[in-house]
């Protein structure tokens, strides 16, 4: 059966993510998963550790951190602090990097330099020592009397990284939209990469990163994921994008500002077509949520994450409970 997460934005103080948290729990969500992005929203780590008080059950990920903004040894120390708090129940996910470097001029990882990362993470989870990339000097958590396990989520679009997530992450998180064609391409791109380093498709949790509006309106709740929709578009995807489309992705791309990076106010939404919408989001009537849902159960991923978006002055716990009356239903 496929399992429910929430994709949630610091854009809020602290206290709201926690009660957002508390929510998700009491819903029967898997995971949460907290954006980390340092000049646009307010500090993921610092929201997590304070999220998870209270909480039993549900598993706090990133969604998702990188290895330049964030040294490896205050990446590993971070979640194995965050594991010690938690009783284990974490998920690093983590990608070349997006907004949290672009709004720096900073460019993002090439994959072998992030495929790098991830195995000195785990050599730092074991408790080992890992290699300084400047320095070269060796390092360790001194404070780990054990090893931590520590499951790592690849974020990926693009058929390479897709690829490299299936050769070495225990999950990934997936953004390539919620059109059958998009998500069979993918997890066939992460299969080819599983079965490269002698694993199954079934040996990885596949979680579907999906900006989300249930609203009885769906003029409006396709309005309100449009700004998503065109993060999605500025990336490579696993399938062909019709070409009568192309020549707005090739707009976005043009004009995406990172500093309104997935916000529902962005002028880059307003060059999004209903069409892209359609392939790439879960918008419309709670009814059209629902079969669209149960055509993404039925593809083989292991999570949807929603990604709640609302308008101002309403609350993404509203879209929270909506989407988890549809995820529990038969």
């Amino acid at each position: 059966m496929i399992s429910a997460g929430v994709g949630l934005f610091p854009t809020e103080p602290v206290g709201a993510l926690r009660d957002y948290t508390a929510l998700a729990e009491s819903l029967g969500y898997e995971h949460v998963w907290f954006g980390d992005s340092q000049n646009i929203w307010r500090e993921s780590s610092v929201t997590m550790g304070a999220a998870a008080v209270g909480t039993e059950r549900v598993i706090l990920g990133s969604g998702v951190t990188n290895a330049v903004t964030r040294h490896l040894s205050l990446l590993a120390s971070t979640w194995a602090t965050l594991a010690e708090q938690t009783g284990g129940r974490v998920a690093l996910g983590i990608g070349t990097g997006d907004s949290s470097l672009r709004t720096m001029g900073l460019k993002p990882l090439k994959l072998r330099e992030l495929e790098h990362a991830i195995d000195q993470l785990r050599t730092l989870f074991r408790g080992e020592e890992a290699i300084e990339p400047t320095s070269g000097a060796r390092f360790r958590l001194s404070y780990l009397t054990e090893p931590v396990r520590i499951p790592i989520y690849v974020a990926a679009s693009a058929p390479r990284i897709l690829e490299l997530a299936g050769r070495v992450a225990d999950g990934v998180i997936a953004l390539v939209g919620t059109s059958p064609e998009f998500i069979d391409a993918a997890l066939r791109r992460i299969e080819a990469g599983a079965r490269a380093s002698g694993r199954t498709l079934a040996d990885l949790h596949v979680v579907l990163w999906t900006p989300t509006a249930i609203a009885d309106d769906p003029v409006q709740a396709r309005d309100l994921t449009r700004a998503h929709v065109a993060r999605v578009c500025i990336r490579p995807l696993p399938a062909e994008i019709d070409p009568s489309l192309q020549e707005a992705v090739d707009r976005i791309r043009e004009t995406y500002d990172y500093y309104h990076h997935m916000d529902t106010t962005a002028a880059h939404a307003g060059l999004v077509p209903d069409e892209l919408v359609d392939l790439f989001a879960l918008a419309g009537t709670p009814q059209e949520c629902r079969e669209r849902t149960a055509k993404v159960a039925a593809s083989g991923v292991d999570q949807i994450a929603i990604v709640p978006f609302v308008r101002p002055g309403e609350s993404r716990a509203d879209t929270m409970r909506a989407f988890a009356d549809i995820a529990a239903a038969p």
